[in-house]
Order: C-alpha cells, then structure tokens, then sequence
C-alpha cells in the first residue's frame, strides 16, 4: 500500500495518549474543511440551481455585509498560506521512506475549503441572506480549534520558530482567529442570529436606481482589482455600439453636486468671522475635500513600487542560484520554483496595486473637476455684469477656465502621487544599484539623474513651440473661413488662387512652429530611448575600471532591469513637474476668478435702500456707480397693483420703477449716466429715444441690476422679462428658445408667433419649431434671431416687459406687425408694463411716458403732448426724421422686403441641404458601409478591424523614401539594443564558463561600439517617425484646400461650413500633431515586445508552447478593448462640446438669465451636462484599467513562462547570462504590452480624421482649362459688352432638376437690362450662367463673340464684374478688398471710392486706403458695404456688370445713390441688374420677367406697363 494515510513506517501508536500522534492531529485538521465542503456545496448546488433561470442577479439585491473588504483579504493570505504549507508537505514527504498523506493532504484540503468559503460568502451576499452566514461562522471555530491543538502539540514538541511548520501554524491560526471576529462583528451589527430583532438593512440608494450602471463602489474586492464587471459592457460593444443610456448615470458620491457641496464647504470654513474679506486658499480646501482618497492612492502607488523592486532581486536569485549549479538536485529545483512563484505573485501584486492607485487618482481627478465646474458656473452666475468685458472677465478667460485651467487640475490630481512616489522610487534604486554593483553603479545612475533636467528643458520647449504654432493655426483657421464664408465672390471674381496662397503662406509658418516641435519631441524621445543604453554603459564600462573584472550575470542583469525600472520615474518626472506648475497658475487664476466682485449685495436684502458700491471693473452695458461722494439711491416704490382706471403718469403710486440721483458707469473712461431722475408708470407702454450711444441700453440695465436686486423680496409683483439688442439664443428648438422654460401653452404661443410673425420663418425649418438654432444649430439671420428673443420676452407671463431696440434687425412690415399686434395688443392687454428702447419715431404716437436722453443724462420725460407743448424745437427735430420715415415707407412697401430674403437664404440653405442628403453625408456614409447585408457578424468585423487602407493612404502621403527609412532604421535599432543585451551576457557568462578566453578588453570595446551605434539609431529612428508625420501632415493639408478652393460653387452650398471647417481645424490638428507620436509609440512597444518574445524564445524553444494560448488570449483582449476604448472616446468627446457650449452661451446671455430669474434651471442643465461627461470619462478610463490589469497579469503570465522553461531547460546547461537575458527581456513585456494595445486603440481613433480629409479629396474640381488657351483670347475682351443667350439650360448638379430651361436673349452693347420675378424664378441662377458657375449642360452664352464655355475659368471671371445680394469684405486693408491682385494705382482706387460716394468717409479713416477691415467688414455698416462692394467693381474696368439684387440691403439714401452711380458712371457699359424692388428697373433700356426659370415678358419697360394683366405690370402696382 504505497499511499496510506499515516505511511507504512508503524505510526498508528496511540500508547502516548491520543493527541500526541501527529498524524491524528493532521486527521483532527482535516474535520472542519470536509465538514464545510459537505454543507455548502448542497447550498450552493440548489442556489445556483435557483438562480439559472434569471442568469444575472440585478445589482440592486447586493449588499456588503460588514468587514467585506478585510474578509477577502484574509482569505487571500489564507489561500497563500495555505500553498506554503503544502509545499513544505511535500518537501517534508520527500524525506520520509515513504509517502505520508497526512502532511500535506489537510493544507490541499484546506485550501479548497478557503476557495469555497469566499464563494460562498459572495453568494450569500448578492442575495442578501445572512442567517447562511452560520454556517462559516462554525467553519472558522472549528478550523481555529483544530490549528491551535497543532500549534500546542508542536511548542510541547520543542518545534519552535526555528521551523517553518511552526511558523505556518501560527500564521494560520491568527488567520482563522481574524476570520472567526469578522464573522462575530456582522453577528453584532447585523442582529441576524441570536438576537429577537434582526436589523433591516437597504442595499445602497445608488444600486436600488437601475440607471446607475457605474459600479466599481458596488463590487466585491476582486472584481474591483480586476474591473470585472466591466466585462459585459467591454464585450458588448462589439455586438452593438456603447451608447449613453448603456452608461448610465453616476452614483451620488460622484455626481457634480456632492462633489461641489464638499469642495464649497471646505472653501467657505476657511473664511473665519474674526477675517471674513481672506481669500481662502484653493489648495488648502481642495486637501480637505479630496484629500483622502489622494492618501490611500499614495499608499497603493508606494506598495507597488516596493513591490517592483521583487522583480530584479528575485531575478538575481534565480541567476545566482544558476551559476553556483553545476547538478541538478532536488532542492535546488525547489528553490528555483519558488522563486519563479514569488517572482509571478510579486508582479501581479505589483501590478493589482498600481492599477488601484491609478484608478482611484482619477476617480477623484473626475471629482475634482466637476466640482470646480459647479464652482466656476455658480460664481459665474453671480458675476456682476459690470465685471464682463471692460477688462476683468472676458467671455475667453471664462471658457479657458472651464475648459483649461479645470483640465490641467484634474491631471495634475492624476500625477500627483507620482510627486512623492518618484523619489522613493529613484532613491531605493540606487540603493540597490549600488548594493549590487558598487561605485560603478552610481555612475551610471548620475548619468540618469543628471540628464532628468534636460529633458525637463526639452518639455517647456515643447509647451512653448506648441503656443505659437497655436497661434499660427488660430491665424490660418481665420483667413481658411474667410474664404469659405467668401467662396462665392471669389470664384465669381477669379481671387481663389490670391487667397490660397495666403493661407499657404501662414500655413508655411505654422509647419516652421511644427517642424521645431518635431525636433524636441523627437529629441524626448531619443533622450527616453538612449538614456536607459548610455547609463548601461557607464556603469559596465566603470566597473570594468574599478574592479578589474565583470560582473557575475546575476548582478548584472539585476541591474539592468533596476535601470528600465529608473528610467519611467525619470522620464516622467519632467512632465510632473511641468504639470505641477501649470497647475499653480491655474490655481491662480481660480482663486482671482472666485474673489472677483458679485451681485447682491445684503444690505439690499435688509431694506436699506442706498447701497455704496465700489466702482468696479465694469463691462460693456452694464452698470456701477462711480461717483463715490454721491451714493447712488435707486428707490421702488411698489405698491398695490394699480386697479385698471387709466391713470396720469404724475400720480406716484402707479410707478414700477423710480430712479433717483442715479449714477452709472460701464468703467472708466467710457460714458457715464449721469443724474438719472425717471419713474416709469405701470401698465403703460414707455419709450426710450435718443441718438446712438446717448446711453439708452445702458439705462435699461441699470433698472434690471436694480429691479434685480431689489426684487428678493417681492418676486411674484415684479417679475421682468428683457429683450437685449444683441440676440441671445440657446442651443436648443425652437420652441424651448421661447418658452424659455415657462409651462407650455399652446394658444399662448400660438398668438406669441403670430405677434411675432414667426410662422412663415418655423415652417421653412427642416423640423419645424423643434428644430435645434444657436450656435451649433442652424444658422438663422440678424432679423429671425431677434424676433425670437422678442417672443421669448412676449411669452414669458410677468408683470415688467423691457425690450431694447427690437425692431433694430426688422424691415418696416415686420417692425409694424410686431408693434400693433405684440406690444400694443398683446402686451397691453394683460396691462403689463412695458419699457422699450427705440429708434423708430414713427411709433412714439403709441407710448404712453416718453423719455428722451442725450449723451447719458436725460433730456426729457412725459408724455407726447407734453413734449409737444414743451420743447417744441425737439417735437420739429422728430417730425422732420418722421416725415423721412414715412417717405420710406412708402417706397418700402414692396412685394420683396428684406425678410422675404432672409428667408430666401433660409429656404436656399435647405434646398441645397437636403439635395446634399441623398448625394453624401459623411457620418451616415460611414454607418451605411455595409448596407447590402446589414447582419450583426459583418458590422462586429468591420468595427474591430484596424483600417489599414487609412494607415497606408497617412503613410504613402509622407513620401516612400521616409516610410522605408523608417521601417529600417527602427528594424535595426531594436535589433541592436538586443545584441547589446545579448553581448552582456556573453560577457558576463565568460567569467564562469571558462571555454571562451578572450580578454576582457575585447568584450568591452565590441560594447561599446554596440551602445554607440545603438545610441545613434535612437536619434534616427525618432528623427524620421516625426519628420515623415510631418511630411504628411504638409502634403494632406496642401491637397485639401487646393481640393475645397477649386471645388465647384454646388459642393459649397451641400456641405455645411462646419464640416469644410472640420476638416481644417479639428483633424488637421490631429494630423499635424497627435498621429506622429502616437505612431512612435506603438512601433516602439510593439517591436520591444516581438523582439522580447523572439530572445525568450530562441533561449529556451519550449517557452513557444506557452505563447500560443498567451497569444490567443491577448487577441481577443486588444480586440474587445479597441472597439469599446474607441465608442468610449467618442462618447467623452460628444458630451464635452455641450458642457463647455452650455458655459459660453451661459456667459454671453447673463443679463437675460438673471432679468428672467432662471439661475437655479441652468445650474441644474450644467450639473447634468457636466456628469453625463464625467460618466462617460470615468468609464473610459476604468476600460484602460481594465485593459491593463489584464495584459499586464498576461505579462506576469509571461515572465512565469519564460522561468519555467528555462528551470525546464536545466539539464540542457544553458548559460546562466541566458537565462538572465530572457527574464529581463521578460520583465520588459509586462510594461509594453498594454502600450501596444492603448496605441493601437488611439491610432485608429486617430486615423479616422486621415479617413475625413481623404473624403474631401476626393471631390471634383471645376474644370479650370477650358478649350481654349488664355493666350487666344483677346487682350481687352469682351470689348463691346454684346450678349447672346441661346436656347440656354442650367442646373445645379447632375441629379437635380434644370433651374433654367430653354432661355433665349439677346443684349446689345451698353444696354441696361433689369431682371425680374418672384423668389425661386431663376433670376439669380441666370448671373451666375454669365459666371460658368453652374452646369450649362444644353444651349450656350455667347459674349462677343466667344463661347463663354470654351474659355479658361480663370479669364472668364477676371474679364466681367459682378456686384452680390450679400456684401462681403475681408479682413485687411480697404486697398486690399478692391484690388487684392495689387493691380491698380492709386488714383483709380480712389475715383472708384469717389464714385461710390465713400471717397470723404475712407479719408477721414486712420490711414487712408490702408485703414483696416475687421472680419466680414463688421467695421461698416451694410450700406457701406456695399457701396464698397461697388467700388470694388468699378475698379474692375469691364464693360459688363451683373448687379445680383445689389440694393436688397439698403436703405432708400444709399439706393438712389446706386442707382446714379449706375447710369453715370457705367453709361457706356453693359449692365444687368436682377432686381427685387421693380421700381429700380423702370428706367432699364429692356426688362425680362422670369417664372420657373423660363422668360415669360421681354421688352421694354414703357411697352410692358402698358400690358395691363402682365407680370411686371401687376409687380409695378404691388410696388407703388
């Protein structure tokens, strides 16, 4: 009987009393954990049973019961411990005669014992039923009892400390003794047993609301080391895309609100009574509230840095061990197993703990920074108006704080512990570095520690570089949307090519700025790369002098892998440091942000009504005394609601607003209201006029801060409602732009868009009122934008209603539609008092107070009789501008007013958009690649593939010669550093192995040409990664915008701007910048890994068997984690945008918030905006904790293999060098291999903008030859200006339907020709035939002569002029905008200005011809700007001139203006004016109507007047 219980050596005695048998006592041991094993697995067997048919148990069941933490990692120990004991059984059985079951069967028994009660307990615990919990109860009594005989018998026995089954004894009775009180303190807390009332316990509140779907606080210990349940998410993209509903929302403890209230807390205690004005310190309130988690992160970060230490010692171990064995016995084998086991448990304990100390950093990075949100956002609301703009806080340094400075803090909170960590680090590794090596190790390390600050220099280089080149790019976006926004003009005037080269031009800077980035960032990586190769060098080379000899191979590949372990602090140390500074001036800034000067002052809210206010850094229409030796009283008298008796405005009683003695400022050298004296009466409709700039807006805010802040009291008597001058519009419908989060009524809003006359505008949106407008929305025109403020105002149900200038954007029917039926009917109506801003005379009949201002003081208030009797030369002063008014008025009464046109582009916009849908949309061109078969297994595979197309496309665009130097130069770089690593084992193996006797002398010179030539390809490999990232990024930009400049006038009108834009800014930036390093980086660590695994393996060859499944597993891993890191990103991405839009569109419309008292609705949309992102960040960053936890166990996996194999190899008398090289070799991977991974996730990210900009590319361009050569065509033509149009047909595209079908006309020499018909007639498509700007597929245009067809784009357009509907200017000099092809002298530019009556204005301008034009002309008004838009024809000497609705935007002045300038100075031109007010082609010489893109009347304007029923006819009566 070979295996019996107690051996076969007679041990059954039992003569010495029973306990004194060893082998009865090990049988006693065994009782419990059979007794465990027989009762639970029934338990388990039915529960599981149970629980199969509802596969997952809802997370809302789990509860921790208490101790939950400390019960799992006693078990772990247990398990550890128990490993120990059975392999000391076997050891021990090993020296018995023969095999003695008893000595370490009850350790393998306990051990499954232990794996089962943790099961168990688990499930318990899911399911919430403590009473099972018994039964553990009486495992750990049981276990603990049976130890402790043990123990007792072993001291009785003089088995002492000494031994190790002693040592384990006890260890395992403390550990069931710890075990047995946990289990009593939940008997104690729960009350489940033993007690008459057991406690009710709730699972926690975050876990009962299915939305939260975060549960890393939730989960049992091991499933939050591992990131275990983020298994169904991570595998679950790949069937379908991560949307936000899968992610939930976040747990309280995390959410923008908790966060804030600690942080806000912990900033106010520091105010303390005795010193209430002491800026509190952010750093100090950050501390307290964050300042937990950072600790417990610290204390993780220091034990895994301990921890890997373990690696290179127990390396050195396994060498050492090597080399002094020359025959393989038993123990020593053991010795090498248990140091391949420690060796395996230390790295994964390693990595479990850095992963937990990065995990936890970030959390409350994420924390952090919602609660700075929160912050910014609360103060901002309280800014005082005053304190925006005029200096202080301009909407920029908002949006830098919010999406910079609160950034830089969060990272900085995730490297923080590296702060402290790094130093322990760097300092144990030379201490051990010298432990082993002596002196020379210290050389070696000085050559590290003093190349740190280099690089430290080199990372502040590259911060600077990256600024300007910001700047340059900022430069280039501007001038690149210029030209979009002016595509038209400039084709029409043949300027592209102008254009494109100046934008090439500052794009040359731009790569300046990129190329001297290229050079530090590559030199970073050189210095990263050859540091760790120098360091090595110095230290061999040193050793070899001191101590005359080599290092035995165990010390030197200890050293060796201590130096890889130096190098990351090192290396990360600089930009620690970079980031810890930035932080401090963040800090900064956040702390000047938070103590600048707020509304609502207390002494309001005290009743005391006069309030000195400091004069502040104030900002543009705001308002804030500056007179201090006369306070500044605002006084409210508020009384009862006057009954409806009409009252006279002297009575006091029925005032809503009285200032008296006011004095206001916008800063300080800007003009002050000054000895404001007003009261405006209730329920009446007041007007506020004077010139521009006589401080009438500036007047309204001063009575909002007043209403504001003196309204706490009595919100519900004076609520306000306020329309700025500027339009203010949300991000959101329609709708929600009016109702303004007031309750929805439908017969409410119904009347508010008619008042408003909206309709017409609602129903050309492509979704009606829900369709989104706002910054990211549709862009809507001056006139539509204010009339939805002015609803908005309208709508809202209060008692105050303030508009400023709400007609300023209006034409003159719009303007009387909303005055009739908004303010006077549906406003006074309800009787609500009404105060607005004016510039519109004709309506002073309508007021019921008038004041009149003048230069900040008032000039006059009462009523229009008053003011009639009173001031009577003020009464002539207005009726005179009235009768002007009126004039215009009648002229003004077309069929086609400035609205009408506004929605023509409208309409056109959409037209040309949803033609655009069918053609290509680049988003859904995506999503619908594989439309033919739409199952689930091809979209999985199309997601997971990596597009190595895209990839090769980057690549070629970066020339051949780079791509190949690349590819060769890193080829032989890595193969060098592993000659190097295999040289130092040859050499270091030559001490031992006496068969290879060359000297010494000979080793160290082939090393040191091999680190000399490794040290030079580090710098050429990173040289040519950044310089071909560079070539490419030159070539791709260049292509684009010679693609978009010359792409034809149709891809313009289909494509929004802000996708051409897109491509310009957003991607291109990721190519010029983010690809080359991210392309550097996964080469690196790819080819460190491949050529790693390829020493292993030709080490030791069995080391391959063990790679297949590694290899499998590491497969899938990468492949679930890039779908999932890639849906992820998108998502942190997408929610980002409406944070930050949400804080600038906030900012800009802060009156608006707070006159409508809305403050409390828009921090609840910034708390769920700002968590919605935290969410999708912080799953983000747990999937790259879940990616690296398990690549990097498949790394300890790996170095585990690589030990075994070579401990396999042992008879095989491999050099003990060898199997130092494959383990450091080892070592390496389990750092690299999650790089691979997170690179290769990133690059494809990446790449999809290399995928965008190539969609681009490959649009048509216009087909700029022609047939006939420039050099053929006349030098002065067209000469006459002769035009036939034959049988003409034009459409816009291929797919759509002719815009003109069948046009003949002919225009002689110098005739005027008007144009004319309703929107959509043709009229506009006709100018741009003359152009070739769209497709003439049938028919012809001939003019002089020549076929306009054959001729080359670019003569065409520079020979004929055109003036457009829209004036567009560019930013430069006005010399510029006429002629920037620098042709023309100066005496024709300015008898072209003469001409265009600007000649006096430009004069008086700084500077003349060269005075400066801000973007889009915004400098002069629209009437200026076209008249400039005339000149700039006129300068163009041709004889033909195309006038596009050229007069739709001005007023009558300036028209008549035109209109002379036209008959003389073109009087010997053709002319061909599209008109849309008719009465300007009266005096034409021939007048075409046009319908549905055919001519319906051509004659002459006299002939066809007299045709009663024609077109024109009836056009010329609507007209009059």
């Amino acid at each position: 009987m070979a295996l019996s219980f107690c051996g076969n050596d007679d041990a059954y005695g039992v003569e010495n009393g029973t306990l004194n048998n060893g082998c009865f006592v090990d049988a006693l041991n065994l009782v419990p954990h059979v007794f465990l094993l027989f009762i639970t697995f029934p338990i388990l067997f039915i529960g599981w049973g149970s629980q199969s048919s509802k596969v997952q148990i809802h997370h809302n069941t789990w509860l921790h019961f208490p101790g939950h933490n400390l019960r799992w990692i006693l078990t772990f120990s247990l398990l550890f411990v128990h490993v120990c004991e059975f392999a000391e059984g076997i050891v021990s059985n090993k020296t018995m005669g023969t095999n003695h079951l008893h000595l370490y069967m009850p350790a393998f028994m306990g051990f499954v014992a232990a794996t089962t009660s943790v099961v168990y307990y688990h499930n318990i615990e899911t399911s919430n039923f403590p009473k099972l919990l018994l039964v553990l109860f009486i495992y750990w009594v049981l276990a603990f009892i049976t130890k402790s005989i043990k123990l007792w018998k072993y001291a009785e026995f003089d088995v002492g400390p000494q031994h190790l089954r002693f040592c384990i004894t006890g260890l395992l009775v403390l550990l069931y003794g710890l075990l047995m009180s946990v289990e009593i303190n939940v008997i104690r807390v729960r009350r489940y047993v033993f007690f008459a009332n057991p406690q009710k316990v709730k699972p926690p509140e975050d876990l009962q609301d299915l939305g939260v779907r975060f549960l890393q606080p939730f989960v049992n210990l091991l499933s939050k080391a591992t990131y275990w349940w983020m298994n169904p998410l991570i595998m679950g993209a790949h069937k379908r895309p991560i949307e936000l509903k899968k992610i939930g929302k976040l747990p309280i403890a995390m959410r923008a609100l908790t966060n804030y209230l600690r942080l806000k807390d912990a900033y106010e205690d520091q105010r303390t009574p005795e010193d209430p004005n002491r800026a509190p310190s952010i750093w100090r309130s950050m501390y307290r509230a964050f300042g937990r988690p950072i600790l417990l992160s610290s204390t993780f970060r220091y034990l895994a840095d301990l921890l890997g230490f373990a690696g290179p010692l127990c390396i050195s171990g396994i060498v050492n061990c090597w080399s002094n064995c020359y025959t393989t016995t038993w123990s020593e084998l053991m010795l090498l197993s248990i140091l391949a086991v420690l060796l395996f448990l230390a790295l994964i304990l390693q990595r479990t703990f850095l992963q937990a100390s990065y995990y936890v950093t970030i959390e409350t990075g994420i924390n952090l920074r919602g609660a700075l949100l929160a912050m910014i956002y609360n103060k901002m609301l309280r800014l005082s108006t005053s304190n925006m703009s005029m200096g202080e806080m301009t909407l920029g340094q908002i949006n830098n704080l919010v999406a910079i400075e609160t950034n830089q803090l969060m990272w900085f909170l995730f490297l923080c512990p590296n702060l402290w960590a790094m130093p322990v680090q760097i300092v144990m590794g030379v201490i051990l570095l010298y432990y082993l090596l002596g002196l020379s190790a210290l050389v070696g390390a000085s050559v590290i520690v003093l190349l740190a600050p280099i690089q430290y220099l080199i990372a502040t280089k590259l911060a600077d570089t990256q600024k300007s080149s910001l700047e340059h790019s900022t430069d280039r976006l501007k001038k690149t949307t210029e030209i979009l926004k002016g595509i038209k003009l400039l084709k029409l005037y043949a300027w592209e090519n102008i254009f494109c080269d100046s934008v090439e031009e500052t794009r040359g800077k731009e790569l300046t700025c990129l190329r001297t980035f290229a050079l530090y960032t590559s030199m970073s990586i050189f210095m990263n790369a050859a540091i760790p190769i120098a360091a090595v060098l110095a230290t061999f080379a040193m050793h070899h002098f001191i101590n005359k000899s080599v290092p035995s191979p165990s010390e030197a590949f200890a050293a060796l892998a201590l130096f890889h372990i130096l190098v990351t602090p090192l290396f990360l140390l600089s930009t620690v440091v970079r980031f810890a500074v930035k932080a401090l001036v963040s800090v900064q800034k956040l702390g000047e942000f938070l103590q600048s000067d707020e509304i609502g002052d207390d002494s309001w809210r005290n009743g005391d009504m006069s309030v000195f206010l400091e004069a502040g850094k104030k900002h543009l229409g705001a308002v804030s005394p500056i007179n201090r030796k006369q306070p500044m009283r605002y006084q409210m008298d508020n009384y009862e609601q006057p009954t409806r008796r009409p009252m006279r405005p002297s009575e006091t009683e029925d005032v809503a607003v009285k200032v008296s003695n006011g004095f206001f400022t916008w800063g300080s050298n800007l003009s002050t209201l000054s000895d404001i004296n007003i009261r405006i009466p209730t329920g009446q409709l007041t007007m506020i006029v004077g010139q521009v700039g006589c401080g009438k807006s500036s007047l309204l805010l001063a009575m909002l801060d007043t209403t504001e802040s003196r309204l706490i009291q009595c919100k519900n008597r004076y609520s306000v409602a306020y329309a700025t001058q500027k339009s203010w519009l949300l991000n959101a419908t329609v709708e929600d732009n009016i109702t303004f989060g007031s309750p929805f009524s439908k017969q409410r809003y119904k009347e508010v868009i008619d008042a408003c006359s909206l309709q017409p505008d609602i129903d050309l949106l492509p979704f009606g009122d829900q369709t989104e407008i706002g910054e990211r929305g549709i862009n809507l025109s001056g006139g539509q934008r204010q009339r939805i403020c002015v609803a908005r105002a309208l709508y809202q149900n209060t008692n105050i209603v303030f508009l400023d200038d709400p007609f300023s954007a209006l034409d003159i029917h719009l303007s009387d539609h909303l005055m009739q039926e908004g303010i006077l009917k549906f406003l006074q109506d309800d009787k609500r008092t009404v105060v607005m801003v004016t510039h519109k005379l004709q309506y002073l009949i309508h007021a019921d107070w008038i004041i009149a201002m003048k230069d900040g003081s008032i000039l006059r208030e009462g009523t229009l009789k008053d003011i009639q009797t009173h001031d009577v030369e003020l009464y002539d002063h207005w009726k005179t501008l009235m009768n002007r008014h009126d004039q215009e008025l009648e002229k003004d009464i077309q069929q086609d007013s400035q609205t009408t046109l506004e929605r023509k582009t409208l309409r056109r916009a959409f037209y040309s958009r949803e033609a655009k849908s069918q053609v290509d949309d680049e988003d859904e061109e995506e999503e619908v690649e594989e439309e033919d078969d739409d199952n689930m297994s091809m979209t999985t595979n199309r997601r997971s593939k990596i597009p190595w197309k895209v990839c090769w496309c980057y690549m070629s665009s970066g020339g051949f010669f780079m791509v190949f130097l690349m590819v060769s130069s890193k080829l032989l770089k890595h193969s060098v550093i592993v000659a190097i690593d295999y040289w130092l084992a040859l050499w270091t193996s030559s001490q031992t192995n006496q068969s290879l006797t060359n000297p010494d002398s000979y080793f160290l010179l082939v090393f040191i040409i091999l680190c000399a030539a490794g040290i030079t390809l580090c710098l050429i490999t990173s040289l040519t990664v950044e310089f071909l990232g560079l070539s490419a990024a030159t070539n791709l930009h260049h292509n684009l915008l010679n693609k978009i400049i010359h792409a034809p006038i149709r891809f313009f009108d289909v494509t929004p701007l802000g996708q051409i834009l897109n491509r310009f800014s957003a991607d291109t930036n990721i190519i010029d910048q983010h690809i080359p390093p991210t392309l550097e980086s996964l080469t690196r660590s790819t080819l460190l890994c491949l050529s790693a695994i390829g020493v292993i393996s030709s080490i030791t060859p069995i080391f391959l068997i063990a790679l297949i499944p590694l290899g499998i597993a590491f497969y899938f891993i990468q492949k679930y984690f890039r779908v999932a890191s890639k849906d992820l990103q998108d998502l942190d991405d997408s929610t980002q945008l409406p944070l930050l839009c949400h804080f600038s569109e906030t900012a800009e419309g802060l009156t608006t918030i707070r006159a409508f008292r809305h403050e409390a609705r828009f921090k609840q949309r910034m708390l769920e905006l700002t968590d919605t992102n935290n969410t999708a960040y912080l799953f983000l960053s747990a999937a790259n904790r879940w990616l690296e936890v398990r690549t990097d166990y498949l790394g300890a996996v790996i170095v585990l293999a690589a030990a075994g194999a070579s401990i396999w190899s042992l008879e095989y008398s491999l050099r003990s060098g060898m199997v130092g090289l494959g383990l450091t070799y080892a070592l390496t991977v389990t750092n690299y291999l999650n790089w691979v991974v997170r690179n290769l996730a990133d690059l494809e990210v990446q790449m999809s903008a290399v995928k965008k900009v190539n969609s681009f590319l490959s649009t048509e361009s216009e087909n700029y030859e022609g047939s006939m050569d420039a050099s053929q065509v006349p030098e002065n033509w067209p000469q006459d200006g002769e035009i036939k149009i034959q049988d003409l047909c034009v459409r816009y595209d291929p797919m759509l339907k002719p815009v003109l079908k069948h046009v003949n006309a002919y225009i002689s020499p110098g005739q005027k020709v008007g144009i004319c018909g309703r929107t959509g007639s043709g009229k506009s498509s006709l100018s741009l035939a003359f152009f070739n700007m769209v497709d003439i597929f049938e028919g012809r245009i001939v003019i002089d002569g020549i076929d306009i067809c054959k001729l080359p784009l670019q003569t065409l357009r520079s020979r004929l002029s055109i003036i457009l509907q829209d004036p567009v200017l560019f930013s430069g000099s006005i010399r510029f905008n006429l002629d920037p092809e620098r042709t023309c002298t100066d005496d024709r530019l300015w008898e072209a200005l003469e001409i265009a009556q600007l000649k006096n204005m430009v004069k008086a301008l700084p500077g003349g011809l060269d005075a400066v034009v801000t973007e889009g002309g915004e400098n002069f008004s629209v009437g200026q700007r076209q008249l400039f838009c005339l000149a700039r024809a006129f300068v163009r000497k041709s004889s033909i001139l195309i006038m596009d609705e050229a007069t739709a935007s001005i007023d009558m002045a300036t028209e008549n203006i035109l209109q002379k300038v036209v008959m003389t100075a073109f009087a010997d031109r053709t002319v061909v004016t599209i008109a849309h007010r008719v009465h300007t082609i009266l005096t034409a010489d021939l007048v075409i109507v046009m319908k549905r893109g055919n001519i319906l009347e051509y004659d002459k304007p006299e002939t066809l007047l007299e045709q009663e029923d024609g077109m024109f006819a009836s056009f010329v009566k609507a007209d009059m």
